[in-house]
């Protein structure tokens, strides 16, 4: 099992997380803590959605008010869903420098643009100076 397995009932989730079935019920309504839902409709919490009941009764006990709680919970699942993306990049480039290592190479050019380059080049790099006298009247 693992943490957004949705295997809690409203009551226990209720009992795990301190708070009234009812409270669980509004937060649903508002959109704070969005459990999935049997084929009979009925409400089934994972540990993550408890673990964010928990998160909303300490915030709220610091005196946050609902819309920020939602706000910092919306930021909280935009970090976890990014680095969840990081990880696969990761891997998947990882996976692919095992598998073909040094197929291309890239670099950035002076506007900013992608550059290829062929293996064992290097960027050209503009190392001009330039002079900047005032004029004298």
């Amino acid at each position: 099992m693992d943490e957004n397995s949705p295997v809690f009932a409203i009551a226990m989730a209720a009992e795990l997380s301190g708070m009234h079935p009812q409270t669980l019920r509004q937060y649903d309504r508002m959109g704070l803590v969005c459990p999935r839902r049997t084929v009979g409709k009925s409400r089934r919490y994972s540990m993550r959605d408890v673990a964010q009941l928990r998160e909303i009764a300490r915030l709220g006990a610091e005196g946050v008010s609902l819309e920020g709680i939602r706000r910092v919970l919306e930021l909280e699942n935009q970090v976890t869903q990014l680095q969840a993306r990081v990880r696969e990049l990761e891997t998947a480039l990882a996976d692919e420098l095992l598998t073909k290592p040094g197929r291309r190479v890239f670099a950035a050019g002076e506007s900013g643009d992608v550059v290829s380059l062929r293996t064992g080049t290097r960027a050209q790099r503009n190392n001009q100076v330039v002079v900047w006298r005032p004029f004298n009247h």
